[in-house]
């Protein structure tokens, strides 16, 4: 065969071959026109686990958490510890400056003994040496009472033999009358001399100073701070030397073995807890490792937290072993269901439009939306109540971005 003769054959060999390759593809874009390219599942039995997750932050048990503030305006003296170190109770910790304190404590007993005094003298009708005082004018004014009765008796019956002038007898009387009068105001002074306003006045005294000598007491048995039980101190926020407000916090301690976190669930969440569901904690600073708790309050209020509407959920940690911090954020996973041997489909073929929930499901070469019922459901899948079958293959979207509709033709890929 001459180089003329094949040049014609190969030329028609390579036109008939690009014919038939243009032939295949135009089949096949015929066959799969209008079909959506789909990924699908099938409906399947098994067991789902339902759960809720959130932040929140980790927090001592009240009962086991200890703070010590300032109990007045001076100086650290002396830090017995430092962060982090575990304290067995009764451990000294931290001790102010009680100069003045001390010196509030004298002056406020020196207060409280005034007040006790001018408490009993009211009482009494005042001090002893005012009543032994009274008490002698009085005496005194019984006697010149005497005396003047005496002396008007005298006088009477020398009247009677015309000894003794009207005069005289008159006179005699107005000294026994002012005398009379005399012992009765002494005698009203002697038990009426602080009325019942006097009397509540100075028990009014009296207790604001039993109250200022306890505080100055308290204040100074605060200047020392012992531990209150066994725990770890974790916050100690002041230095020695340093000078401090009354009320600003020196220290605070905690039995870390007793923790737990103020989880934040957003409100439409809240319906699914209840107290004593299972309780997973992560903490990102040591991601491999989980603790464990469960609910053992649910809120009582709704609060605003950043831009969320949250209640605040208690969660008891139950494995607590030290490792976990007050103040530090966490992530709160929780069990709301655990249902075995049940329908359940992914996630993703699942629609919600309007309060309805509906699948598609391939029935041939075609979708048909199918309305059903749900219960359980979690991050990857949902429980079919009804409308499906175990088998039932479901779509789970396209692969080319294209909504799925009631109806349309589909093909499945990979």
């Amino acid at each position: 065969m001459t180089t003329g003769q094949a040049r014609p054959r190969t030329a028609r060999v390579w036109i008939i071959t690009a014919v038939a390759l243009i032939l295949v593809f135009y089949g096949v874009h015929l066959m799969t026109r209008g079909s959506l390219p789909i990924r699908v599942a099938a409906a399947s039995m098994g067991n789902l686990t339902s759960t809720e997750a959130t932040n929140g932050k980790v927090e001592p048990q009240p009962q086991v958490n200890f703070e010590a503030h300032a109990p007045f305006p001076g100086v650290v003296q002396t830090l017995y510890v430092h962060e982090g170190d575990k304290v067995a109770a009764g451990k000294l910790l931290l001790a102010m400056d009680d100069t003045e304190a001390k010196a509030r404590v004298a002056s406020a007993l020196d207060a409280l003994k005034g007040a006790q005094a001018a408490y009993q003298a009211a009482q009494h009708g005042g001090t002893q040496e005012e009543r032994i005082s009274l008490t002698g004018e009085l005496e005194k004014a019984r006697i010149d009472r005497g005396q003047a009765q005496h002396d008007l008796d005298a006088l009477q019956k020398l009247q009677s033999s015309g000894a003794a002038s009207p005069s005289e007898i008159s006179a005699a009387q107005a000294r026994l009358a002012a005398d009379n009068s005399t012992i009765q105001v002494l005698q009203q002074r002697q038990s009426e001399r602080y009325g019942s306003a006097d009397l509540a006045h100075t028990q009014a005294t009296l207790d604001d100073a039993q109250a200022a000598y306890a505080a100055a007491q308290d204040a100074l048995q605060h200047a020392v701070v012992h531990a209150p039980f066994a725990g770890t101190v974790y916050s100690l926020p002041v230095s020695r030397t340093e000078y401090v407000n009354q009320g600003d916090r020196l220290l605070s301690m905690a039995d870390l073995s007793k923790l737990q976190v103020r989880a934040f669930f957003d409100e439409p969440e809240l319906g699914k807890l209840s107290v004593d569901q299972p309780v997973t904690i992560v903490w990102d600073a040591r991601p491999d490792e989980q603790w464990h708790g469960h609910i053992s309050r649910l809120p009582s209020t709704i609060i605003t937290y950043g831009t969320r509407n949250v209640g605040e959920v208690l969660v008891t940690i139950d494995d607590a072993d030290g490792a976990l911090l007050p103040d530090t954020n966490v992530r709160v996973t929780v069990t709301v269901a655990n249902v075995s041997n049940v329908l359940q489909v992914p996630r993703d073929a699942m629609h919600f439009e309007q309060g309805a929930t509906f699948v598609y499901r391939k029935e041939g070469n075609s979708l048909h939306r199918v309305k059903v019922a749900i219960g359980a459901r979690n991050l990857g899948a949902i429980q079919i109540v009804s409308g499906l079958n175990s088998g039932d293959i479901v779509a789970l979207g396209t692969t080319n971005a294209q909504p799925l509709s009631d109806g349309v033709p589909v093909r499945v890929v990979q």
